[in-house]
């Protein structure tokens, strides 16, 4: 029962990732300055996914890197494609470097649960380490 609570939280956070990666996509699109009003709509529905994922892995999964705050920072400053096109290059790094610092995070989290996974299955039982109790 746990194991498969741990296998969908890997699924969940992969799936998370790839949200990430799909961010990532338009702040390049936005460099590019070559995008429409569906590129727009697809943004927002990413931030929106983003945002919305971020607190059910959050209930699930203690972590203190990526913060809440840090998420919440990078999705503020890129309101919309427009808006970042119209940043000047050394803006748009920083907003790439923010990107890279919480997506890097991510992904350890990710391995963190792996390890988990792979030590339940050798030891047959299973223990959580950073999980939150559930009540």
């Amino acid at each position: 029962m746990a194991n498969k609570k741990l296998e969908q939280l890997i699924l969940q956070l992969e799936n998370y990732l790839e949200c990430w990666k799909q961010f990532n996509y338009f702040i390049n699109l936005a460099r590019t300055k070559k995008y429409g009003p569906e590129d727009e709509n697809q943004f927002l529905e990413i931030k929106s996914v983003i945002t919305q994922e971020l607190e059910l892995i959050l209930a699930a999964v203690e972590c203190t890197q990526p913060s809440k705050e840090d998420v919440h920072g990078l999705i503020s400053t890129a309101p919309s494609i427009r808006y970042l096109s119209e940043m000047n290059e050394g803006a748009l790094r920083g907003v790439e470097n923010q990107w890279h610092k919480i997506y890097i995070g991510w992904q350890s989290i990710l391995g963190q649960l792996k390890v988990q996974q792979r030590q339940a299955e050798a030891e047959g039982g299973f223990r959580f380490f950073g999980w939150k109790k559930q009540s």
